[in-house]
């Protein structure tokens, strides 16, 4: 639900102003707006050391503490992480250079350029070229000594003339110069890179000792900043300091009240947000739905307060899409070991339960809909059946919940009936779920006559619906039949046309009213039947995880049977690394399209934009820093 807001305007008496901004950071509840935006920064400093002192923790909260904690201060100490950090990536892009370079030189061995300059000094000059393998005999000289074979049937050789006699040489020589770097100064400079690289990883190891230090003083530095910026952003002149903000609707009536607690005498005024003003969103979740703020912080993404709390409607579809994309039972396995395995971890690094929650739940509907589907690892329960042995009971016993790997008469199982009773589900679920989202609009909206054009909107769902149904399933005996016929499909489109156009404009004006109507909805007709065909990602995704799963345990049997010994092993390897591939393959498919279906498709029909900014409350609190391994 997102919460009711008022617009609160706070004064007191200039030499009373510290003790007022003390007073509601401790209160934490005003959303502080800057009368003076130009003038509501922190000092250029603060947020030089806040930038610096964050980066810092960042990189070292991924570093093992080690020995004793350095006798530095914690911007000092935060300020050589960042020289190592940035000196470590110089130094690796320098190594990765100079090992380039080694291979390049690979042609003249480790030969030093000194050895050369002793050669000159003996009055010897080496001259080397490049030739074909074939005209190597034709190279006339007091010297010819190959070196190194080279790509196009070529060598390099090297040639010593001191007589001063002219070189003979065939026409495909090509004189090369010795670089003016060797391979041995190369490795010389690489390994002093390398040993000073070592020595700054170990500093960084001393230097993670001071980590929690450094977040704390980055805390205290940001509710500094924040402090200087909700004064400096206030009215202040010699007799009145005043400040704005947002308050949700249940404290305004008792603001001034803890304001007097706390020994602050304050004049407050309380204003309903004007149609131009849009106030921070502060959603209140229902407990079920918790969970789901993780993805939202992940994303980024908070409604406008004008707009709908879609929180509820995305628990309760997120964690069936990413069941369906996923589509392995084994993998919602894994999903819920890894959150019950790492979730404290998990909860301390974030600072919150609600990701590892909706890893679990994720987890055990992805557990589900692989039982439903018969898919354990890309394993069904007729492979085991016909694989014999021990798996042939386990097989018998999965059969019975596995109600999509439907059969033929004969006992096989038929593929396309299983497809597209799974196409059938996810069509439907898209229906259902584009049908709630025009509800959602619908009482959003009520009494208004625009409530009838979504009341349109969910017949005219519900009419593409059953054109898709028709279009894909009409020829499939063994499918359910048409909810409603052809005809009655046709009459249903029409009516609910009818009342889109009528009412999605009110006016009095008829004419106006319909050519409004009919002109502003033109391109919502074919966006309402694309909308309910992308839902087919959720059959055609989850169908490509389960063949790319079956592949590969059907390339690692192969290997297993034609290799003697070692094929187990190996086996076992590209058994490990290709589903390990498939679950990142379907951790992105769920953001892809799971999110995706949730963020467009359906709250583009529920009226959602998520223009909205988060309530941020004036208070004392530390800091969240995102935390990179």
């Amino acid at each position: 639900m997102i919460v009711t807001m008022r617009k609160v305007f706070v004064a007191s008496s200039a030499a009373e102003k510290d003790h007022l901004l003390t007073a509601l950071r401790d209160l934490g509840v005003l959303h502080v707006t800057p009368v003076d935006s130009a003038a509501a920064v922190a000092d250029e400093k603060t947020v030089h050391d806040l930038d610096a002192l964050g980066r810092a923790v960042q990189i070292l909260s991924g570093v093992e503490p080690r020995g004793e904690a350095p006798d530095e201060s914690p911007k000092q100490a935060a300020r050589e992480a960042l020289d190592i950090h940035r000196r470590a990536i110089e130094s690796r892009n320098r190594l990765t250079t100079l090992h380039r370079h080694i291979e390049q030189l690979e042609m003249w061995g480790d030969v030093r350029r000194e050895q050369f300059e002793q050669l000159a000094a003996a009055g010897i000059q080496p001259k080397f070229y490049s030739v074909l393998q074939a005209d190597l005999e034709r190279v006339k000289a007091e010297l010819v000594q190959p070196i190194h074979e080279l790509m196009g049937k070529r060598v390099l050789i090297a040639v010593v003339q001191r007589n001063g006699d002219r070189i003979e040489l065939p026409e495909s020589a090509e004189e090369l110069e010795f670089p003016t770097r060797d391979r041995p100064a190369i490795r010389a400079e690489a390994a002093a890179i390398d040993k000073k690289l070592h020595e700054d990883i170990e500093r960084l190891h001393v230097l993670a000792n001071l980590a929690p230090a450094m977040e704390t003083e980055h805390n205290q530095l940001h509710d500094q900043a924040q402090y200087t910026i909700a004064q400096r952003g206030a009215w202040n002149d010699e007799a009145i300091f005043a400040i704005q903000g947002w308050l949700p609707a249940d404290h305004a009536e008792t603001l001034t009240t803890e304001l007097s607690q706390k020994g602050v005498s304050a004049a407050v005024k309380q204003l309903e947000p004007a149609e131009d003003e849009e106030p921070p969103t502060l959603i209140r979740y229902p407990a079920w739905a918790t969970p789901i703020q993780a993805l939202f912080k992940i994303l980024g993404t908070t409604p406008g307060y004008r707009e709908y709390d879609l929180a509820p409607f995305f628990m309760l579809a997120m964690p069936i899409f990413t069941a369906m994309l996923v589509g392995d039972a084994g993998y919602g396995l894994l999903f819920v070991l890894a959150g019950l395995l790492f979730g404290k971890k998990l909860n301390a690094a974030m600072k919150s339960r609600t990701e590892t929650q909706l890893i679990l739940i994720f987890g055990v509907a992805t557990v589900i809909w692989g039982v439903i589907s018969g898919n354990y690892f890309g394993v069904g329960p007729y492979d085991m059946i016909a694989a014999g042995g021990f798996w042939k009971p386990i097989g018998e016993i999965l059969k019975a919940p596995a109600i999509l790997v439907m059969l033929k008469s004969d006992g096989t199982i038929d593929d396309e009936t299983g497809r597209n009773l799974t196409m059938m589900i996810a069509f439907s679920i898209g229906c259902a779920h584009l049908i709630l989202a025009h509800l959602r609009q619908l009482i959003g909206m009520f009494p208004s006559q625009k409530s009838i054009a979504e009341l349109g909107w969910l017949g005219f769902i519900f009419g593409m619906f059953t054109l898709v149904w028709v279009m894909f399933f009409s020829k499939q005996d063994r499918l359910p039949p048409m909810l409603v016929s052809p005809m009655m499909t046709l009459y249903i489109l029409l009516a609910s046309w009818a009342l889109i156009v009528l009412f999605c404009y009110p006016s009095r004006n008829l004419l106006k009213r319909i050519g409004i109507g009919v002109v502003s909805n033109l391109m919502s007709i074919s966006g309402a039947f694309g909308d309910v065909l992308s839902y087919i990602r959720l059959m055609a995704v989850g169908l490509a995880s389960y063949y790319i799963a079956s592949a590969f345990n059907g390339m690692a049997c192969g290997m297993a049977g034609s290799l003697w010994g070692g094929g187990v092993i190996f086996s076992i390897v590209i058994l490990v690394l290709a589903h390990g591939l498939n679950i990142a393959l379907c951790l992105v498919a769920v953001f892809a399209h799971g999110v995706r279906l949730n963020m467009l498709e359906f709250s583009t029909n529920s009226g959602v934009q998520w223009t909205g900014y988060p309530y941020a409350p004036f208070r004392s609190e530390y800091k969240t820093i995102t935390r990179t391994n």
